[in-house]
């Protein structure tokens, strides 16, 4: 088996179905869009057919001091691999290593740090990724189940009736459908992420072309004419993934915008027929985590897992991984 990085779709081979955040389509939306360069590490066996692929995301900033300071590369989960055939003698461990490895050597010295998460098991991966020098941090996933109970059925009864008393007052969440509605979603989400460097967000059209494609939706939170609160989330295999929020929760905090915003999210991912919902950042295990609270306040079930990180500079990284270690 060999593996090969493609940095454009114009050679791509057919890819294995699964993840969007591995296929072909988000890498062409990545390539059109400003400040994003993606990686496609795909491996085949010895007969030439696609094994499996995983995308590598590089965004930046154009800095005319230090510019690797200002690049990072996600990868968002671990790849789609084609059903394994009875004879096939690989397994997903040692495919995942060999793109990983071919993907990290490729950008390692012209970014500031790589980031793996969201991988579908906490320990998948673990060895290959120690080996090429990734350090992993403890950090908190939860995800919302719609194919048991509806949204109902698990909200605490207090985070309830604080919403139902907001929405009374008037306040609603509604698709992003007009050019005003837009205006105001990108406006609110630019100004919330401002102060959050390790957040990129990507230029306006990207989210426009994946809301054309049905691959994701945009919802926005008013009350009286104002834009109290937006969110973004991607369908998925199945499932519906909450990729950028945002709220006026400290300016409204009587209506409770961040609360409104994240239940009208998650009905509507419910009305879709998705799974589950899964929220992207949670953030660290802290024992006392606010954020974490008020999601789990909505009935979803917490997951310990690593996030894993590479910097350029290998002591770090050793350093890092003895701090973190086991």
């Amino acid at each position: 088996m060999k593996v090969t990085i493609y940095t454009d779709t114009a050679t791509l081979p057919a890819l294995p179905s699964g993840s969007y955040f591995h296929s072909r389509e988000l890498m062409e939306l990545c390539l059109r869009t400003p400040h994003h360069k993606p990686y496609m590490a795909v491996v085949v066996d010895d007969d030439g057919e696609v094994v499996a692929n995983l995308l590598a995301v590089e965004q930046y900033r154009y800095a005319w001091m230090l510019p690797q300071l200002h690049r990072h590369v996600r990868i968002l989960g671990e790849g789609v691999y084609r059903t394994k055939k009875d004879d096939d003698p690989w397994s997903k461990n040692m495919v995942f290593s060999m793109m990983l490895d071919a993907l990290t050597r490729k950008v390692q010295n012209h970014i500031l740090y790589m980031e793996v998460s969201h991988l579908s098991q906490k320990m998948f991966g673990y060895a290959p990724l120690r080996a090429v020098g990734y350090f992993p941090v403890r950090w908190m996933s939860i995800h919302n189940s719609h194919h048991s109970h509806a949204p109902e059925e698990r909200i605490s009864e207090r985070q309830l009736q604080r919403i139902e008393a907001a929405m009374a007052r008037g306040i609603e969440t509604h698709e992003v459908e007009s050019e005003e509605d837009y205006k105001h979603f990108f406006r609110l989400l630019h100004r919330h992420y401002w102060f959050k460097p390790r957040r990129y967000i990507p230029a306006d059209d990207f989210f426009k072309e994946m809301q054309k494609a049905g691959r994701c939706k945009m919802l926005i939170t008013t009350y009286k004419g104002k834009t109290l609160g937006c969110a973004m989330y991607v369908y998925s295999d199945g499932d519906a993934y909450l990729w950028y929020s945002a709220s006026r929760r400290k300016s409204y905090a009587t209506l409770h915008p961040n609360a409104v915003t994240y239940w009208n999210t998650i009905r509507y991912t419910y009305k879709d027929n998705c799974k589950h919902i899964r929220f992207m950042d949670v953030g660290l295990p802290f024992r006392h985590n606010p954020y974490r609270d008020f999601i789990l306040s909505f009935g979803g079930k917490e997951v310990s897992t690593f996030r894993w990180f590479r910097t350029r500079l290998a002591w770090a990284n050793k350093l890092a991984s003895w701090l973190w270690r086991e």
